[in-house]
């Protein structure tokens, strides 16, 4: 294994990681498909700030790393993995931090396994800015008791759920079928009961049935975390729909999750929320507001 300080990550979406790595010296390389695009220029100013190695591809940032970081959209995980897989070195870590289904770990798995890297899965269990490095993250695999320590010695949160690959993803896909749902819901149920005027009663309900949670702040996150996130959030349950799938049961809240979720992903992506990237966005402390948007948008 070679000395931490000479570790290299590949990333799409782990720019944070990248920076707290920086911070502590360990050289970072990085490859995104959208470098090639004008979507790019954020990308490169970030990394040009950080002292990030940009890579032309997956399979020059695979030669030349150690370990690399898979960080893409749910969809990308397989892919992703095959692309590196053509050239990475014998013995590279792969360490798979993609909320992908249980069978699409394995899959990756396989593709990497296959071409001399030693594969991990991750499963990070909750929202990455509040944690940075530290996030909890749970892995598996055959690998994973050998990565445990690695990663924690250079600012990781890991603890190994399983030597078996698929329980660490379950465990995630799992908890993202009630976060992600009740997240839909919380959308469907309070925008619904503002159209019809009845939200302070339905919240009184909430707040008599389930006393622990504040549900006017619950609500605002919901909206918040949806609306700036949503599209990503739908990939993510439509990975959960497959695991459903795989364990044999008919995923059909999960389905109606990714629906939602992308709904109003597209609504954002209208501008309906404002702009992206600015400091307003989607930073309403009262979900009513969020929710008369999307009435106006509907009775158009």
């Amino acid at each position: 294994m070679a000395d931490p300080k000479r570790w290299q990550i590949g990333l799409e979406v782990g720019r944070i990681l990248a920076e707290d790595l920086r911070q502590q010296d360990i050289k970072v390389a990085a490859y995104d498909i959208k470098l090639g695009s004008e979507q790019g220029a954020p990308l490169k100013e970030h990394a040009a700030k950080f002292g990030v190695t940009l890579a032309a591809s997956h399979a020059e940032l695979a030669a030349k790393c150690d370990f690399i970081i898979s960080a893409v959209t749910a969809s990308q995980a397989v892919p992703v993995a095959k692309a590196c897989a053509a050239a990475i070195n014998q013995g590279t870590w792969f360490l798979d931090f993609n909320s992908a289904s249980p069978g699409a770990k394995q899959r990756a798995a396989a593709v990497i396994d296959g071409g001399g890297g030693r594969y991990v899965e991750g499963a990070v269990m909750t929202s990455v800015p509040p944690y940075r490095i530290k996030v909890p993250l749970l892995l598996g695999g055959p690998g994973a008791r050998e990565l445990e320590p690695l990663l924690n010695a250079i600012g990781f949160a890991a603890k190994v759920a399983s030597d078996k690959l698929g329980v660490a993803s379950a465990v995630k896909m799992c908890r993202s079928t009630m976060i992600k749902g009740l997240e839909a819901m919380v959308i469907e149920s309070f925008t619904t009961a503002r159209a019809y005027g009845v939200e302070d009663a339905v919240l009184a309900s909430l707040a008599e049935t389930f006393p622990a949670i504040n549900w006017e702040e619950q609500g605002a996150y919901c909206f918040q975390r949806v609306i700036e996130h949503g599209r990503r959030r739908a990939e993510e349950v439509r990975e959960v729909a497959e695991t459903v799938r795989e364990a044999g049961l008919t995923p059909w809240s999960a389905e109606g999750t990714a629906e939602r979720q992308a709904w109003v992903a597209d609504l954002a992506d209208e501008g309906l929320f404002g702009a992206r990237g600015t400091k307003e966005f989607a930073r309403s402390d009262d979900w009513r507001t969020e929710a008369d948007r999307i009435l106006a948008k509907i009775k158009r």
